[in-house]
């Protein structure tokens, strides 16, 4: 008996591609002679005419959508021929409406489920775009006839493009498209928590891989990063390449302790992460996997937008955003160190080692540096303190307890006053 046949195909199949039912595309996967073995849901939305497509020849499928000989004859030709293909234009007619898609596709290989080596591809519905762009060709193009005119929807146009760009966080987002807001250029200075993370050795892996399937790799992993960092509140700063920059502490904070909190769950959430996706990422082509190391470093930014009158930025500047980025190049592979200042912020909810004082480049003292553990347990956090009454116990085992005692011990004093005052 072989390997394979211990698995369910079907299910081998669902595993086998990266959000297959749930991706926003269009998505299909066909065996080596082209015959469609499985679609997604938005793969029977975007098609309905189609019916059942199971067993049903690809190129097959391609001439009922109406897709040209041409097209049909360079999608065979290529994945035959070259293991991968990209047509960017092909018009569809869906209830009347011409649609543009662009439609990718690649081989698949896999030495243990032979029934997965096939062909595997998405269709990207791209009609939005080619109409902003035949808008905003129309307005260059009569820019002579009506300079005014033309300046005002380009404008329009412009904005509609920028609010639909999705590189923006969902804060800064809402920040800046707040109608109620100020819109003008500001900067304010905060205490923020800054996040840096990479690839190990992402270099090695651009060189040994082919650009749609590292593609595909970094697209997953970024996304993934994202959806995490979201979730934590955090804002999303940039990507620079592999890399991933998100601060938290604006433009909304819960404070300074749980802004520092939220990273470090967002950070460990991240690294979890990473390590459910590894086999994944393998079978895209990663065959060493995918290790991250991280940075995180607290302190005082000037945030705000930073560029010209042609192209704004939204983002942090400041000795921190230095330091969490060296703190970052320095960790060990899948670590995350912080530097003291996050450490201190911390302490109560997450367990450090200190690994060595450092003076970066422009500080004129050392850093304590700290590699992160582990969140503590909440049954450690419970027996911290314990307020009865008018009696309080405090139960400490080291002085990131006794803070924490301290400021639940103010919080406390707040709330009798407050008692007192009413009573009065």
């Amino acid at each position: 008996m072989n390997f394979q046949d211990f698995f369910n195909p079907d299910r081998v199949v669902d595993l086998s591609f990266f959000n297959f039912e749930n991706a926003i595309t269009a998505c299909y996967y066909a065996d080596k002679n082209l015959r469609v073995k499985k679609v997604n849901k938005n793969f029977k939305g975007f098609f309905p005419v189609l019916g059942n497509v199971k067993d049903a020849y690809f190129p097959d499928i391609l001439k009922q959508l109406g897709v040209t000989d041409e097209q049909i004859k360079l999608f065979e030709n290529e994945i035959h021929n070259k293991g991968s293909v990209l047509i960017p234009k092909v018009k569809i007619i869906i209830d009347n409406n011409e649609r543009l898609f662009s439609l990718l596709s690649t081989k698949t290989k896999n030495s243990d489920f032979e029934y997965l080596n096939g062909i595997q591809g998405q269709f990207v519905d791209r009609t939005n775009e080619h109409e902003l762009a035949k808008q905003r060709d129309s307005l260059i193009e009569g820019q002579l006839k009506d300079k005014q005119i033309i300046e005002e929807k380009s404008k329009k146009l412009e904005s509609l493009a920028t609010r639909l760009a999705k590189y923006l966080s969902p804060q800064i987002y809402k920040n800046i498209f707040d109608e109620e807001k100020d819109q003008g250029v500001s900067h304010s200075r905060k205490n923020l928590t800054v996040f840096f993370s990479d690839i190990v050795s992402f270099t090695d892996l651009t060189d040994k891989m082919e650009p749609e399937k590292l593609a595909l790799i970094i697209n997953s992993y970024l996304s993934e990063m994202s959806t995490i960092a979201i979730k934590h509140g955090g804002t999303i700063d940039k990507f620079i390449g592999d890399a991933l920059m998100v601060f938290f502490g604006d433009p909304e904070t819960l404070g300074e302790t749980n802004d520092a909190l939220k990273c470090i769950e967002m950070a460990i959430a991240m690294q979890e992460r990473v390590k459910e996706l590894q086999s994944h990422w393998t079978s895209l082509g990663a065959v060493e996997g995918i290790s991250v190391r991280m940075g995180v470093s607290n302190g005082f930014c000037t945030v705000g937008n930073f560029g010209s009158d042609l192209r704004l930025d939204y983002t942090i500047l400041g000795s921190p955003v230095n330091l969490a980025a060296r703190l970052q190049s320095m960790a060990e592979v899948d670590d995350m160190l912080v530097d003291e200042n996050t450490k201190n912020l911390i302490s109560s909810e997450v367990e450090t080692d200190f690994v060595k004082d450092y003076t970066p480049k422009g500080f004129a003292r050392p850093i304590g540096v700290f590699k992160v553990k582990k969140l503590k347990s909440k049954k450690e956090e419970s027996i911290r303190l314990s307020h009865k009454g008018k009696r309080v116990e405090i139960n400490v085992t080291d002085s990131s307890d006794i803070r924490a005692a301290i400021k639940e011990l103010k919080s406390i004093q707040e709330a009798y006053e407050k008692q007192l005052d009413k009573q009065d």
